[in-house]
């Protein structure tokens, strides 16, 4: 069974043109080793009827120019990208396995090996990975995770979100206001929540892993992240696939950050971190991110490869190609182990004057400058021990002090100071072996800064301890100036807290003639106990921020009231002055209309003609009735015109631009008739009453 998983997968791999072995694993696990689905799922073709896979292989189909199989076309394109050879040759390959399994149910001893197919297959149709890159330099391919299924996608680069999301549907049947993608850039996360925005403006990959969550199960959320507080506390199943060991399955909260997950790989299966190849993550991850961030399901499969593994094969083969050494099988390790301890001799016996021995010093002498001794001890390290290696500080043991001992209790760490020396005859195992290992590395990197300096020479060991004392106490640089040859190197582990006063104190010293395990012990227990004293003083600081928001909160709350009465009275001030400008407006209105009205009153009563005595004959006596119901009554020669009559009522008081002049029988109105009529000529007279009504 095994070897025709190894068959089926070199033949995936070589049909698809596939290199990652962990990516084409997964593809062959998701379609239960099916080549024939497995190769419908990565190319989708139209599958056609093959008479015999062997003895007669149809021509590849002519390269016409088509539209994409995910509906678009890119701009300049002939044939479809990506998919014009690949494609075909998956159609055809599939089609073969088909007809070959018909052939097996009639004739069960007529097999042809899947290896066979692929080389006449391969011998007709162009599989060469270079003939398509150049197609697919404009199309963008993305692995979408969904339901433990991966659906393939590929678009044109200037296809917007919109319709990447419309080819999701057709795919999945999810609808597109119902899809939420994760996985995407963290710089352009906001970007891809657009509809509009195009792909090629989100700064991705050429092939990129999203995973797609369908909203009609989990429930409407507001933001990516609601989404990910509501995964912090959901257990996350990974399935971990190994290139040549047996396959992991583990568990862990949605908290758990891709640093831990290494961490734990490195625990059970021994492969350091820095070794550790994944394939499966969606783009935009590091080792700080966790499972809830980064978008993976609840359960997520990944491939594992070692690049140790794969460094070491390749050794192996270079090795091979020059020299094969056939070994005794009754010789002994020792003899080997002697071998290489001569060889890697500081010197031999030849002709040639004797190789000069490795510099034991890695701050020469006389440094007069504590920051570029500290700059040559790192580079002289990195030089002499080679990777891995713990990252040093660089800079003045002040600058790292302060770095590590003068920051709020939260963020303060234990400032670590590696003392050195050449003459010491364990420094090499230390530095070879201790402090290479990845548990010392990755503590040294998360609770420390870590300095060092070469106590080698008389005169940098005077200078780095007059700054020792300068910059931690004279018991620190007593202790260091105290600690002898055959106890170096050692690792002095200085911290700061309110329980050891304002200044810092050595916690701990660690002699350098010490085990793995008891170093990593040491180091670990100081933290522990370095972190139990700063508990009282992050628990006074949280209170002293509690105290300072709730004073602030409150200043801010008395501007706001301050503000909003000030913006309150500055309202009441404008509506008053608004009010009383209007009044004094309707007022000068008010008085200007008075004005003009007694203006025409007085020009009316100056033109009305003098009035006839009772005795004169041809006089007309007028009542006037007011809307009031009081009467105004005068006499008129009938000689006068029906103005006379109007310029009296507007004497009054009455404004015929206001008032209208009615005559009872005949009903008629005085005011709409020509004025220079006598009143004679409208018969009032000898006596009349006329109404006084407003327009």
């Amino acid at each position: 069974m095994s070897e025709n998983k190894e068959e089926t997968l070199a033949s995936f791999q070589n049909i698809t043109g596939i290199d990652d072995v962990g990516e084409a694993f997964s593809h062959l696990e998701a379609a239960d080793w099916n080549l024939v689905e497995a190769l419908r799922r990565v190319m989708p073709h139209e599958d056609a009827p093959l008479a015999n896979p062997i003895q007669q292989l149809p021509e590849p189909p002519a390269r016409n120019p088509v539209e994409s199989t995910n509906g678009f076309r890119p701009p300049g394109y002939e044939e479809l990208p990506g998919t014009s050879n690949a494609a075909a040759a998956a159609g055809f390959f599939a089609a073969a396995l088909q007809n070959q399994n018909h052939n097996l149910q009639q004739n069960p001893q007529q097999r042809f090996p899947t290896s066979q197919l692929l080389a006449q297959l391969t011998s007709s149709i162009n599989l060469d990975p270079a003939s398509s890159q150049n197609n697919n330099q404009n199309v963008i391919a993305f692995n979408i995770h969904f339901n433990q299924q991966l659906y393939q996608i590929r678009l044109p680069s200037e296809a917007t979100i919109e319709q990447l999301k419309r080819k999701i549907f057709d795919e999945t049947s999810v609808p597109v206001c119902r899809q939420a993608i994760r996985g995407w850039p963290p710089s352009k996360a906001s970007d891809a929540q657009q509809l509009g925005t195009r792909i090629c403006n989100l700064d991705l990959a050429p092939e990129n892993e999203l995973i797609l969550v369908d909203l009609t199960d989990d429930g409407f959320m507001d933001t990516e992240q609601d989404e990910v507080t509501q995964r912090v506390d959901k257990t996350f199943t990974i399935h971990i696939q190994f290139e040549s060991d047996s396959p992991l399955t583990l568990s862990f909260p949605g908290r758990t950050k891709m640093q831990e997950l290494k961490m734990n790989v490195y625990d059970i299966k021994s492969i350091p971190v820095r070794h550790q190849e994944w394939t499966g993550w969606p783009n935009g991850c590091d080792n700080e991110t966790t499972l809830a961030q980064s978008g993976i399901e609840l359960s997520h499969r990944f491939a594992v490869r070692s690049t140790a593994h794969a460094a070491q094969n390749n050794t192996n083969q270079h090795n091979n190609a020059f020299d094969v050494v056939t070994v005794d099988s009754e010789s002994s390790a020792d003899e080997f182990e002697d071998a290489t301890d001569f060889n890697n001799a500081e010197y031999i016996f030849t002709d040639s004057p004797p190789a000069q021995p490795l510099n034991r010093h890695l701050i020469p002498n006389n440094t007069d400058d504590e920051t570029s001794g500290s700059t040559q001890f790192v580079e002289n390290y990195k030089s002499r021990y080679g990777d891995p290696h713990p990252e040093f500080f660089v800079g003045s043991l002040e600058a790292a002090r302060q770095l590590a001992c003068l920051r709020p209790a939260k963020e303060r760490k234990l400032l670590a100071i590696y003392l050195h020396h050449g003459k010491s005859i364990v420094v090499n195992v230390f530095c070879d072996q201790l402090m290479k290992h990845e548990s010392i590395i990755q503590t040294f990197k998360e609770k420390f800064v870590l300095y060092g300096w070469d106590m080698t020479y008389e005169s940098n060991k005077d200078m780095f301890l007059s700054s020792l004392t300068a910059c931690i106490s004279s018991n620190a640089s007593l202790t260091a100036r105290n600690i002898k040859l055959d106890k170096l190197p050692a690792i002095m582990l200085v911290g700061k807290s309110r329980q050891l006063g304002s200044n810092c104190e050595v916690l701990s010293v660690i002699h350098g003639n010490i085990g793995l395990d008891d170093l990593l012990t040491r180091l670990i227990e100081t933290c522990e106990m370095f972190e139990e004293q700063l508990q009282v003083e992050i628990r006074q600081e949280d209170e002293r921020a509690a105290r300072d928001q709730v004073k602030a909160e409150q200043d801010m709350a008395y501007q706001e009231t301050l503000q909003a009465d000030m913006a309150k009275d500055a309202a009441k001030r404008q509506k008053e002055a608004s009010q009383l400008a209007e009044r004094k407006r309707l007022e000068t209105e008010r008085a200007e209309e008075d004005a003009r009205r007694e203006s025409i009153r007085l020009v009316a009563q100056q033109s009305l003609p003098q009035e006839p005595s009772e005795q004169e004959a041809g006089t007309s006596k007028i009542r006037v009735r007011k809307p009031t119901g009081d009467f105004l009554e005068r006499r008129f020669f009938t000689s006068n015109n029906l103005q006379d009559l109007l310029n009296f009522v507007t004497a009054n008081g009455f404004l015929i631009e206001e008032y209208k002049l009615i005559r009872s029988w005949p009903r008629r109105d005085l005011t709409a008739i020509e004025s220079s009529q006598t009143l004679e000529t409208l018969k009032l007279y000898p006596q009349e009453t006329v109404i006084l009504e407003e327009r």
